[in-house]
């Protein structure tokens, strides 16, 4: 569903507001818009999304022990190898590549959780729900990616909801770097590679439409150095 994109002035103050309650640091006044007036966004299709939490999922297990000859299988016998990104399938094959990387990917889920509607809330203070387990597919018990999606019933975020939220982690992002950069302390149990995480995944979600946008980007092309 595309839809207006809400007022961005009017949700950066309210981003800068919400940074001012947390006692955290604002950006400077050229901190750029995430889009302009006039813009579109949607949401990337739920079966996308639903496949994106799917790989995360398998290799969080990966990360924790799942062999990779049951992990492999799982992707193959539910179409997803196509989801995978290179980098993705050689650490679910061998292994290879940066563990603890992967390993913080689990806010990037619970990010894409909340934007199916599978997770309350997406509380920059609170870590991640222990519950969260329960609402992915049940790799032990051979839960299969059909199954699991016919369980969830995902009920995805108005589009307006999750572009606000993208602001927001995009001024998180920058005051929680800047803050431990200064060792100062931050608000919550959150640091600033959960926020990090947080913000990729809504990047990636949420599909920005007007004339400065570029096409959706892939999940390792998501760019974060702004």
């Amino acid at each position: 569903m595309r839809v207006p994109a809400p007022d961005p002035r009017a949700v950066r103050e309210a981003s800068l507001d919400e940074l001012s309650r947390l006692g955290l640091p604002l950006p400077p006044p050229q901190f750029p818009l995430v889009w302009e007036p006039g813009d579109e966004i949607e949401l990337r299709p739920t079966p996308e999304i639903e496949a994106r939490i799917a790989v995360l999922h398998v290799i969080l297990a990966r990360c924790f022990g799942m062999p990779a000859q049951a992990a492999t299988g799982w992707l193959l016998e539910s179409h997803l190898v196509d989801s995978v990104t290179p980098p993705e399938w050689q650490f679910v094959m061998g292994g290879r590549g940066d563990h603890r990387s992967f390993v913080l990917h689990h806010d990037a889920l619970f990010s894409l959780a909340w934007v199916l509607g599978l997770a309350k809330e997406l509380d920059p203070t609170v870590p991640v729900d222990e519950r969260l387990v329960e609402r992915m597919p049940n790799l032990v018990a051979g839960e299969t990616f059909g199954q699991w999606r016919a369980r969830i019933l995902a009920a995805p975020q108005h589009p307006g909801d999750a572009a606000a939220l993208l602001d927001l982690h995009y001024c998180l992002d920058w005051a929680y770097l800047e803050t431990e950069k200064a060792g100062g302390a931050l608000p919550g149990l959150v640091d600033a590679n959960a926020i990090g995480q947080r913000r990729w995944a809504l990047e990636w979600a949420v599909v920005l439409r007007g004339p400065y946008h570029d096409e959706p980007p892939g999940w390792e092309e998501v760019d974060l150095s702004t």
